[in-house]
């Protein structure tokens, strides 16, 4: 058998991390079906933390290929584009009046979705894009969008289950994806440094951050969702300064 024909086992460790967050985005649809809310939410922020573990394991094994990016993009578009779209559905929208609102409300964050994974991807080959520095994305990622959209749901659990704002979710919902196309640029963790003093400060503070989210899930997932609103005009004010 010639070497041609072979592959070394490193090389697909990626790509099977990739293929368990379409997993984990699948099964939280299942469990959406099923009313099974907040264990369809748990899958989705399992799929967010696969998505994150599988570039950086391609970049630690020296195992990235165009095969591992397009398979990475179509997970990102299922599982941040079209899976919070049918969580949000089912949960909020499905059998009231404004079934056809919500309907309308997901198929757009969908489609936004899908614009900004193509443009990303484009802007990969392109050599004029749009934010030349590494700092920053264009627009809202796919993960984040993802977070940001399945805010309604947070409230929802968190103890708003008996408020009713189909119009506002909706406009909320549209507005989120809106924010994925567009070119407000917005910080990259991926490229984020900070200071060796600051570096215990940054550590507890991480620890703090995972306790809140497995003791206070859904309090602490919208205070997330709110800093990162809320550090948006601060991005597009330090990406200007670094012009």
């Amino acid at each position: 058998m010639s070497t041609g024909s072979r592959i070394k086992l490193r090389h697909i460790v990626p790509s099977m991390v990739t293929v368990f967050a379409i997993c984990s985005g699948m099964t939280a649809v299942r469990m959406s079906l099923e009313g099974r809310t907040e264990l369809a939410l748990y899958f989705v922020l399992l799929a967010v933390f696969l998505d994150a573990a599988d570039g950086k394991l391609a970049r630690f094994l020296d195992s990235a290929s165009p095969f591992g990016a397009e398979l990475d993009t179509l997970a990102d578009f299922f599982n941040f584009g079209i899976v919070p779209g049918m969580l949000l559905y089912n949960t909020l929208y499905v059998g009231t009046d404004f079934a056809s609102l919500g309907w309308l409300s997901t198929l757009v964050l969908a489609v936004c979705c899908a614009l900004r994974l193509a443009r990303f991807n484009l802007s990969l080959r392109a050599t004029d894009v749009a934010l030349q520095k590494d700092d920053y994305f264009v627009g809202v990622p796919a993960p984040a969008l993802a977070c940001l959209a399945l805010m309604p749901i947070f409230l929802h659990l968190w103890g708003m289950e008996n408020t009713d704002w189909p119009v506002l979710r909706a406009i909320y919902i549209i507005g989120v994806g809106l924010l994925a196309v567009s070119t407000i640029p917005t910080l990259s963790i991926k490229h984020a440094s900070i200071r060796r003093a600051h570096l215990p400060f940054a550590i507890v503070g991480a620890v703090v951050l995972v306790v809140c989210l497995m003791a206070y899930t859904w309090p602490t997932m919208i205070a997330v969702n709110c800093l990162y609103l809320a550090s948006l005009p601060l991005s597009y004010r330090a990406y200007r300064r670094s012009l």
